[in-house]
């Protein structure tokens, strides 16, 4: 079976030099709980985060993974930098891309703080380097997608006819402290704000921001992927359509209608037969892609997953391959 994964992150030296900064005010504690005698998953085969070549392709082939759609980790870039730094990593990647043919696509990491020079990135991206879409990593100091800054590239976005994979990131430190801190120890406070729970609510509250600011209504268009099973949100949309009915919100549609017609979701790891069963009723089969969350989560698990899956083998077909196939002009 062929199979495409989508969430396969890769690191650029100077990109995670600029950014540590950042991570290191919002998460006290985030060196110490990535530490791998702290006891936290995910920590495993981070050595493969640099590496966009031989030893990455090595261990997709022993795993069954075909095509990775590579994204860089880009969070937390000063203004001053980003812009340079993200068109050197876009660079990189395109390398890689070329040099491994079938083996690797790209989301294009963009300088979000200078919204016009993000979005001629991802036009750059996307047009001149084959790259299909980008991948967005939380707030851009401090601000959800939905301020007007950054029109720009949600208008390229929906332009192009890209998706943009809204990326968890922590959340604002005050915010932080007030729900993850309190008498916890640091290691356990770093993971509860970040992979355990924090992140998936906080990019789970920012594409409700978009909603609701309007943002698909503006661009009807425009495609969003959520990983972590769409972060919490099929769990929850009739109660966000019972709460926030139309008649509340002023927007052209409910919350499952965006749900199915803007969002792509993926598992990002999280092999979950129960979780699986439940967003196919839920959001459909076609709206579901494949994803690892690399090299934080092995592939070892990922083409076991749809082969013990009770979906049938069409079914199975669209959520390795078919839908991203489609969605990213794969294929």
């Amino acid at each position: 079976m062929r199979i495409v994964t989508l969430e396969e992150h890769w690191t650029d030296p100077a990109v995670s030099a600029a950014g540590a900064p950042g991570m290191a005010e919002l998460v006290p504690g985030h060196a110490a709980a990535f530490d791998a005698s702290a006891g936290m998953p995910y920590t495993e085969r981070l050595h493969l985060l640099p590496d966009i070549g031989a030893a990455r392709i090595a261990d997709m082939d022993r795993n069954g993974i075909t095509t990775q759609v590579l994204s860089c980790q880009n969070m937390f870039l000063p203004g001053r930098v980003a812009a340079e730094l993200t068109k050197a990593a876009n660079d990189a990647a395109a390398e890689a891309v070329k040099a491994y043919p079938g083996r690797f696509a790209a989301f294009a990491a963009l300088p979000t703080a200078v919204p016009d020079a993000a979005a001629d990135e991802l036009r750059r991206c996307v047009r001149e380097l084959g790259f299909v879409g980008t991948m967005i990593m939380g707030r851009t100091d401090g601000e959800f997608l939905d301020q007007p800054r950054f029109d720009p590239i949600l208008r390229a976005a929906s332009e192009l006819n890209v998706p943009i994979y809204l990326h968890p990131a922590p959340p604002p430190r005050a915010v932080s402290d007030a729900s993850y801190a309190g008498q916890l120890s640091p290691v356990v406070s770093a993971s509860f704000r970040l992979a355990a729970w924090g992140w998936h609510q906080e990019t789970a509250v920012h594409f409700l921001h978009l909603t609701l600011a309007g943002v698909l209504d503006r661009y009807p268009d425009l495609r969003f992927v959520l990983g972590h099973w769409g972060e919490f949100i099929p769990f929850y949309l009739d109660r966000l359509d019972e709460a926030m009915p139309r008649r509340l919100t002023k927007l052209d549609r409910t919350f499952r209608e965006y749900f199915q017609r803007n969002v792509f979701i993926t598992p990002s790891g999280m092999f979950s037969q129960a979780q699986l069963r439940y967003c196919v009723d839920t959001v459909g089969v076609d709206r579901i892609l494949h994803a690892v969350d690399f090299p934080m989560i092995g592939n070892e698990g990922a083409a076991a997953f749809l082969a013990e899956s009770d979906l049938s083998d069409e079914d199975k077909d669209k959520i390795a391959h078919g839908n991203a196939d489609k969605l990213l002009g794969l294929g």
